[in-house]
């Protein structure tokens, strides 16, 4: 039981670390880029909001897969798969949350508009600049929410990562597929404790994310 909940915990991290790696720029070029084919693009990075977990969970299988771009990448390493593996894991971890850090941080940076952007650009601002010192702080509520999204869904995915990386203990068994496994096989008693410490952290995720974003709006105004 440890082990599942040390073996999510840093899922979740990790997951989180690179979503807002990745997810901040796309959600940047998303808000500002004036390319008409861009709601397209934000449309395939909303797909897992709609999509039957197992179904990109099957896709992300054949991926990761030895006959896939993820077995090449594993044969660099020594492997012949990513799927079934730790690694495999994070990768399907980023990409079914992917929406729930994206869409936020889009959200922050869409509200604020111009205007700061253009003040900074007048005192010889440049690009980089304008994104770090001006972009980035003013979307702090978007990007908290995004990681705190980003960390909670993952603490809680099941179809995903039970497609591409099954039930090996102490490499991919994580909480959600643990309960499963208490549940058929009866053992009752460890399957509440878990599912009942996952409904208490969801709970204060959630009133923590709420608390935090009022006063980081607070502050801001």
């Amino acid at each position: 039981m440890a082990d599942a909940i040390w073996l999510t915990v840093w899922l979740a991290f990790l997951t989180t670390v690179v979503l807002l790696l990745v997810g901040t720029p796309v959600a940047w070029w998303l808000a500002r880029s004036p390319a008409r084919w861009k709601e397209a693009v934000a449309a395939v990075v909303a797909l897992p909001l709609v999509l039957p977990p197992t179904v990109l969970g099957f896709y992300l299988l054949l991926v990761l897969g030895p006959n896939g771009p993820g077995g090449w990448l594993a044969g660099l390493m020594g492997g012949r798969s990513l799927a079934f593996t730790f690694e495999g894991l994070v990768i399907g971890s980023v990409f079914y949350s992917l929406p729930f850090v994206v869409q936020p941080i889009r959200a922050a940076f869409e509200a604020f508009g111009e205007r700061p952007l253009e003040v900074a650009a007048t005192l010889r601002a440049g690009p980089w600049d304008r994104f770090v010192s001006v972009a980035l702080p003013l979307a702090r509520p978007g990007l908290l929410t995004g990681a705190v999204l980003g960390f909670a869904h993952t603490m809680g995915e099941f179809g995903v990562v039970l497609m591409i990386g099954g039930n090996i203990p102490g490499e991919t068994r994580v909480l959600s597929v643990a309960i499963f496994d208490y549940v058929e096989t009866l053992q009752w008693d460890k399957a509440h404790l878990l599912a009942g410490g996952m409904l208490v952290f969801a709970f204060v995720v959630i009133l923590a994310m709420m608390t935090l974003e009022k006063r980081l709006r607070r502050h801001d105004r």
